[in-house]
C-alpha cells in the first residue's frame, strides 16, 4: 500500500490517502507536543515506539472484541488504518484522580476512582479541549445520542481490558483519552491511537511516572521509558 497526498497533519501523526479509498496510512512522527503545541521537540524513534505499541494495544482490543480502525504494520513509523469520519470528542476515563481533575477539584492527586470518573471533552486545541456534555454532543450534531450511548459503553469496556493488562505488569492505568469515528458501514469504531502519549502510567509500587507526563514535567527519558512499559507488556522494541 503506498502514500498518496497528505490528508491530515497533527501535532505528532500524519494521515495519508492510499489508492485505496477505505484505508489511510496512519504516520507516527518523532514530534513531541504539549500545552497544545506550544511546548515541541524532536525525540528519536519515539514514531516507532508509539506506532507498534498502538499496534499491540489495538490488537489486543481487536481480540476482545472491541472493533479498531488498525489493519496492518506497514513499517516503523507507519500503520494502515480503516478510513473513518472522525466524531469531535474525546472520550476520557479516570481511575486515579491526576492531571486536570485534581487542579479543577482540588482532590488529592492518586485518589482512587470508584468508580471511574467518565468526560467528554471538545478536540479543539484553539479552545484548549473544553469539557462538554451530552447535550452539547447532541445539540451541536457531534453525535446522536445512541453513538454517544456506545461510546461510554465502549470506553468502559477498554477500560477493563488495560487495567487488567496494565495491572499484571505492574502498572496503574491512571487515565486515558479515546477517539470514535463511523466507517463506510455506519458502525462506531475505536480510532487514532492508544500510546503513551494519550495516557497516564504508574508504577503500581512506586507511582513512578511512565507516560507524556515525563514529557510535560520535563522528568526526561521519555522514549526509554515508552519502551520499558512496552516490554513489560512484552514488546519488545
Amino acid at each position: 500500500m503506498q502514500k498518496r497526498e497528505e490528508l491530515y497533519r497533527g501535532k505528532a501523526k500524519t494521515v495519508y490517502y492510499t489508492d485505496d479509498n477505505d484505508k489511510l496510512i496512519l504516520e507516527f512522527r518523532n514530534d513531541t507536543s504539549a500545552f497544545d503545541g506550544e511546548k515541541i521537540e524532536q525525540l528519536d524513534r519515539k514514531g516507532e515506539v508509539n506506532n507498534k505499541f498502538n499496534h499491540f494495544i489495538m490488537t489486543k482490543l481487536e481480540v476482545a472484541g472491541i472493533a479498531t480502525q488498525v489493519e496492518a504494520l506497514l513499517s516503523d513509523n507507519d500503520s494502515l488504518v480503516k478510513k473513518l469520519d472522525m466524531i469531535p470528542v474525546e472520550c476520557v476515563v479516570r481511575n486515579v484522580a491526576a492531571g486536570s481533575l485534581v487542579r479543577r477539584l482540588g482532590v488529592t492527586e492518586g485518589e482512587l476512582l470508584d468508580p471511574p470518573v467518565f468526560e467528554f471533552f471538545l478536540k479543539n486545541d484553539a479552545l484548549h479541549d473544553p469539557m462538554v456534555n451530552d447535550y452539547h454532543i447532541v445539540s451541536f450534531g457531534w453525535a446522536t445520542e445512541a453513538q454517544i450511548s456506545d461510546m461510554k459503553r465502549l470506553t468502559f469496556a477498554v477500560n477493563n481490558v488495560l487495567k487488567a493488562l496494565f495491572d499484571e505488569a505492574g502498572m496503574l492505568l491512571v487515565d486515558y483519552k479515546l477517539e470514535f469515528g463511523i466507517d463506510g458501514n455506519g458502525a462506531l469504531v475505536l480510532g487514532d491511537e492508544f500510546t503513551p502519549d494519550g495516557c497516564r502510567l504508574w508504577d503500581k509500587e512506586t507511582r513512578k511516572k511512565m507516560d507524556k507526563d515525563r514529557f510535560r514535567q520535563g522528568l526526561g527519558s521519555v522514549v526509554e521509558t515508552y519502551i520499558e512499559v512496552a516490554g513489560r507488556l512484552g514488546l519488545k522494541l
